[in-house]
């Protein structure tokens, strides 16, 4: 059955979160001055919060914690990383982060053009996040892509996240598209790949970070154009 419906996965597939994120970041911590009262270079921060960041959602994704746990600890466990034992300092970061994120809209390279191109073959877009359910719409609305998307599907609306097949099941339905004739396209190997194939539906790895994990048969990509390869 020819494709009719491409589900994208939002952060660091379209919508640059590690970017944004970035920036956010380094706007808090020049407004607290933290390299003044603490010594602690920003790039070093944020080096480690990344990968704080990082182990957290993956624990969020695999259900051993959930998302007012990251949030407690994401800036909390960083700034303790170096010897800043302070609670309000970080809750001040986190309730700013995820407020102030939305200020900063840059889209991943590509992303404005791939998504005109497939709008004028006349795909139906979609998007299936694992984020948040209270940033995810914004995030479409602010960085002007929510006008290609007939649905937009957050975690937080179906109470499972990717690779949970309840998600891609949700998603589909909200959607009314079949297995047959959909795809998605992900930039995450658990999350996306593994969960739309352990789902039966077919994907495209967006090898963003050129992990090049090798499958038989796998459709991948390193930049956003190339999906007309396939498409």
């Amino acid at each position: 059955m020819k494709i009719q419906h491409i589900f994208f996965d939002l952060d660091n597939t379209l919508w640059d979160h590690r970017k944004n994120a970035y920036l956010t970041i380094k706007d808090l911590f020049e407004k607290q001055e933290i390299t003044l009262h603490y010594n602690i270079g920003f790039e070093d921060f944020h080096s480690v919060y990344h990968e704080i960041n990082e182990s957290l959602w993956e624990k969020i994704r695999d259900g051993l914690i959930d998302k007012e746990y990251l949030r407690k600890h994401r800036f909390y466990d960083t700034f303790k990383h170096f010897g800043v034992d302070d609670e309000e300092l970080s809750q001040y970061f986190e309730e700013h982060f995820l407020d102030k994120i939305l200020n900063h809209n840059e889209l991943v390279e590509g992303a404005a053009y791939i998504l005109d191109y497939l709008k004028s073959k006349h795909y139906t877009l979609h998007v299936i996040s694992n984020g948040f359910q209270e940033v995810t719409e914004r995030k479409c609305i602010l960085s002007g892509i929510d006008k290609y998307f007939k649905t937009i599907t957050s975690a937080d609306s179906v109470g499972v996240r990717k690779p949970n097949p309840k998600i891609f099941e949700y998603s589909l339905g909200l959607a009314e598209a079949q297995k047959e004739e959909s795809i998605l396209i992900g930039d995450d190997w658990i999350a996306d790949v593994v969960g739309s194939q352990n789902y039966g539906l077919d994907v495209i790895f967006f090898d963003v970070y050129k992990e090049n994990k090798q499958e038989e048969g796998l459709k991948a990509i390193t930049h956003l154009l190339q999906i007309k390869e396939y498409l």
